[in-house]
């Protein structure tokens, strides 16, 4: 089964919107700053997409991380 490009192209504009609207700014470059650091096709946003997710989650890990032992104990 061959998927359209235009299908994709949704479907990766939906993830970007979400990724904007949820994820801490700096983590997804503009749509032409991917096309100047990954590349022109598809499989760059998806890559640039994949990345900032990944970038999401380190940040949340290192959060975690970062908080005092005593401000998650409950007296």
């Amino acid at each position: 089964m061959k998927i359209e490009a235009a299908d994709c192209r949704a479907a990766l504009t939906l993830i970007r919107r979400t990724i904007e609207e949820h994820c801490p700014p700096g983590v997804l470059p503009s749509e032409e700053m991917v096309n100047g650091l990954y590349g022109p096709e598809l499989i760059h946003e998806a890559e640039a997409l994949a990345a900032a997710i990944v970038a999401t989650i380190d940040q949340m890990q290192l959060r975690v991380m970062m908080k005092s032992p005593s401000a998650t104990i409950k007296s």
